[in-house]
């Protein structure tokens, strides 16, 4: 794990972290999921190898129970054998070209990610580039709605969170995030 940048934004921390969302420490990790909660590929499928198969059985129930997660919404389930306590899964938009609403779907989830943190009484949150992987959403465009959406969370809410961690495993993400996040909240200091 690599930290690439920490800043403050208000009370709470903001860290960019090139690493494997698995290990990480925080009470609550984040899924990129898809609507049916069937966790194959990617962070998904990593996050169900290590904490175990209960994470696709808790999915599987809440699909029973609640139907098919809608895009730019969460679902929580325990987070198995990881050392967070909840994974709360969000299921982001599939990138088609940009004209499908896109855009604010993924700054829904985003938002709806850091409230339903916030409603567990979470003090840290660990969440990948939602969309960013198979589901083709652009990096760039990925990070810039990240930076705006969790500033704005946090200039106009309270939260029990005091530590926000943008977790990505590739370099090429993980750069994009860092200078995306680093110019937006550098501009703002001067």
């Amino acid at each position: 794990m690599e930290v690439l940048l920490r800043l403050k934004v208000k009370n709470t921390m903001i860290e960019i972290v090139k690493g494997d969302i698995t290990k990480e420490n925080t009470e609550v990790i984040v899924n990129a999921a898809n609507s049916h909660l069937k966790h194959g590929g990617g962070v998904a499928g990593a996050i169900v190898r290590v904490g175990g198969k209960i994470i696709q059985k808790e999915s599987d129930e809440y699909v029973r129970k609640n139907g098919v997660v809608d895009v730019g919404n969460v679902a929580v389930t325990g987070a198995g054998n990881l050392k967070a306590k909840y994974i709360i899964h969000a299921v982001g938009p599939i990138w088609r070209g940009g004209n499908h609403n896109e855009e604010e779907l993924l700054r829904k989830v985003v938002r709806n990610v850091l409230k339903k943190a916030s409603e567990l009484g979470a003090s840290s949150v660990s969440i990948p580039a939602i969309s960013s992987g198979i589901f083709g959403f652009p990096k760039k465009l990925c990070a810039i709605i990240f930076a705006e959406e969790i500033e704005q969370f946090l200039k106009n809410n309270e939260t029990s969170l005091s530590l926000i961690r943008i977790v990505n495993i590739d370099e090429l993400t993980s750069k994009i995030f860092h200078e995306v996040f680093d110019d937006k909240f550098t501009e703002e200091k001067s």
